[in-house]
């Protein structure tokens, strides 16, 4: 377990010298210094309430995936933080069940569809290096993309009505032990065309195609492969030294195991095997991203701080794709699913060949919450979002109006 403590933040002074300011205002005296309030707050003292809090949602959170791990419930690493520090961090379990190397907070896993928000990012960088538009069809840097009134807005939010490229390899794509890449698959809709679900923007459909097309426009304006443009634009950037895109783009053939990272699991009977590698790996975009939940914490803070594009930018990412949408409670912005219920919260779960991904940002109270799993069976979503809901910050004496808590809320989480 690692735990993380410093001063509280700047704000937090700033409310205590209002606070104080305001007290003194109210006496008989005509003006008090507000040098005299650390009189009555010193540092010391804040800092010891903020770290006594610390430890015990810390405490708490290693009670809830210690009993995972003992279940064999949870193989993978988690990290939680408020306000841009660490609260709790750990890794529980192994890179490869059958070898037993031990997993740290630094290890890398597959991010399966957690991964298009770094496809998403790529977009914004590239828009706000007016490259593009969001409104922009697709065809005017995919000229032979068969389908003539879906824009780069549409892949985003998942609008375009654009079939499953999966489905259509599995139909198509004859030889599986040769790798399908980004063309191979644009290749493929060209030459068959398959129908769209319904017309652009007349609908919703989540459908990893729309952002393997994203993962080619970025290489068309970029002139360079997906994965570099994401490796020098993000990972580097934000020195995300164990994060990278696995791609087949010298690959003939099919590995039988990705060496990359550590390695994915699937429950067959009562035991986990190795999951082996697949032909649809060679596409990037939808999923493809390794990454450390520490990196991803890195990731979290350049968010907050509009370090990769601006907060304006950032703020449509954060804004429902489908606004009129109604048949599901939440929505879809740019890599991002949406809260509808909940101020400000977005997601993204993430599953595929043995990985399980979990991301939850709720910057109404400066929260996160990042597990990484290399397991196909787990524990649900609901353990992080109680997590989340909790009542209790950490950091800067909880909420704007909220007291110091004397306990920290729990409840049962399995």
């Amino acid at each position: 377990m690692t735990l993380l403590f410093k001063k509280p933040s700047v704000s937090l002074k700033i409310i205590l010298i209002i606070f104080g300011f305001i007290f003194f205002s109210c006496s008989t005296e005509e003006k008090k210094k507000v040098e005299t309030l650390p009189e009555f707050f010193p540092d010391s003292l804040i800092f010891d309430l903020d770290k006594k809090v610390m430890e015990k949602k810390a405490k708490h959170i290693e009670k809830i995936f210690n009993k995972l791990a003992k279940g064999n419930w949870f193989n993978g690493t988690v990290i939680y933080g408020e306000r841009g520090k660490i609260i709790y961090k750990n890794a529980f379990g192994y890179g490869n069940l059958r070898k037993k190397d031990s997993l740290t907070t630094k290890s890398s896993f597959q991010l399966a569809s957690v991964s298009k928000m770094f496809t998403a990012m790529a977009i914004m960088i590239l828009k706000e290096n007016g490259k593009l538009n969001y409104d922009d069809t697709v065809n005017k840097y995919i000229p032979e993309f068969p389908y003539k009134k879906i824009t780069i807005r549409h892949l985003l939010t998942h609008r375009s009505g654009l079939p499953r490229y999966m489905s259509v390899a599995h139909e198509n794509w004859k030889n599986k032990s040769i790798p399908l890449k980004n063309q191979d698959m644009l290749d493929l809709f060209i030459k068959h065309k398959p129908a769209q679900y319904f017309q652009a923007d007349k609908g919703f459909h989540y459908c990893n195609s729309n952002y393997t097309f994203l993962a080619i426009i970025v290489e068309r304006i970029s002139k360079t492969t997906f994965d570099k443009f994401v490796n020098q634009n993000i990972f580097i950037p934000l020195e995300m030294n164990n994060s990278f895109v696995y791609n087949m783009n010298g690959d003939t053939l099919v590995s039988d195991y990705i060496k990359e990272g550590v390695q994915g699991h699937r429950k067959k009977g009562w035991r986990y095997i190795k999951e082996r590698n697949d032909y649809l790996n060679g596409v990037m975009g939808d999923k493809g991203v390794y990454s450390s939940v520490e990196d991803l914490f890195k990731f979290n803070i350049a968010l907050d701080s509009g370090l990769l594009v601006s907060k304006e930018t950032l703020k449509e990412a954060f804004s429902p794709g489908s606004p009129k949408y109604w048949k599901r409670n939440n929505n879809y912005g740019f890599g991002w699913r949406i809260k509808s219920k909940e101020d400000s919260t977005v997601f993204h779960y993430g599953w595929w060949k043995g990985f399980r991904a979990f991301y939850i940002r709720d910057m109404k109270n400066d929260k996160v919450i990042i597990a990484l799993s290399n397991k196909d069976k787990g524990p649900g979503s609901s353990i992080l979002w109680n997590i989340i809901h909790e009542k209790s910050n950490c950091l800067g004496l909880a909420g704007k109006n909220d007291p110091v808590p004397n306990e920290l809320e729990t409840g049962s989480y399995y």
